[in-house]
C-alpha cells in the first residue's frame, strides 16, 4: 500500500506492506517490547536490503544489547553493523545532549552537519529511528523536546530521510503523546501507518508554543 508523503521518490518502508516517499517525518507509538522491535527492526533491515544508512539511538536497551539483537533478526547484517556506511548507532547522551543540556539548536547543527557529510561520495539514503524514552529524564532543556520535533518538518523535508521517533505510549503522558501528534505529519500504530490529522505546520505550532524556535531564525 503506497501512503504518498512528498514528490520525492519512493522506497519500500519495510512495515507491512507499506510504500512512501523520502523526506517523512514518523511517530511510532508502541506499547510492548515486541511492537517496538516489529517497528525498527523492520524498518532498518529494509533499509540494508535497500543500500540506505541507518541512523539509530536505542535508550530502552543499550547499544551492545541492539548489536546482538539485530544481529539474531538479520544476520546477514551482523558483518556491516558496525561499520558507519551502514549503521550509525549513538547513545541518546551522545546524539541529545552531549554537553549535559538539551538545545535544539544544538540539534538543528549536529543533523544538518551529518547529513551534508553523509552525502560526500555522492546521495545517501538516511533511515533514522530513536526511542525517545530519554527525554522522560529530568535533562536541563528537555522541556524544549516538541519544539525540536516540530523544527524537524523543516530540516527533513526535500532530503532522503526518514526519520521514526518511537514514544513508548506506557511511558509517556497522554498531554505528551497529543504534542507528539501535533509535531509529527504521520503515525504508526499498531502497524497501521497514516497521515494524523492532529498534526499542526511547525510555524503555527512554533509561533504559539515556542516563539523562540520560529524559523528563519538560525545559529
Amino acid at each position: 500500500m503506497h501512503i504518498k508523503t512528498s514528490n520525492q521518490e519512493k522506497l519500500v518502508l519495510g512495515i507491512g506492506n507499506y510504500t512512501c516517499n523520502w523526506g517523512m517525518h514518523i511517530c511510532g507509538l508502541y506499547s510492548s517490547e515486541k511492537e517496538r522491535d516489529e517497528i525498527i527492526f523492520a524498518y532498518l533491515k529494509q533499509g540494508y536490503l535497500d543500500g540506505d544508512r541507518a541512523f539509530y539511538c536505542p535508550v530502552e536497551r543499550t547499544v551492545d544489547e541492539f548489536y546482538r539483537d539485530f544481529a539474531n533478526y538479520c544476520p546477514h547484517c551482523a558483518n556491516d553493523l558496525h561499520d558507519s556506511e551502514y549503521f550509525s548507532i549513538e547513545t541518546a547522551k551522545d546524539l541529545y545532549y552531549p554537553d549535559g543540556t538539551f538545545d535544539p539548536w544544538h540539534m538543528d547543527r549536529a543533523l544538518h552537519e551529518y547529513y551534508e557529510k553523509s552525502q560526500v561520495k555522492g546521495k545517501v539514503n538516511i533511515r533514522a529511528t530513536a526511542e525517545m524514552a530519554w527525554a522522560l529524564q529530568a535533562i536541563p532543556g528537555v522541556e524544549h523536546l516538541m519544539a525540536y520535533e516540530a523544527r524537524l518538518n523543516y530540516f527533513i523535508p526535500g532530503k532522503p530521510w526518514i526519520s521514526i521517533c518511537m514514544y513508548n505510549l506506557n511511558k509517556f503522558s497522554g498531554a505528551t503523546i497529543m504534542n507528539v501528534l501535533r509535531t509529527h505529519p504521520y503515525t504508526i500504530n499498531g502497524g497501521v501507518i497514516t497521515y494524523n490529522p492532529y498534526f499542526v505546520h511547525p510555524d503555527k505550532w512554533l509561533a504559539e508554543n515556542a516563539p523562540q524556535y520560529l524559523n528563519p531564525h538560525k545559529h
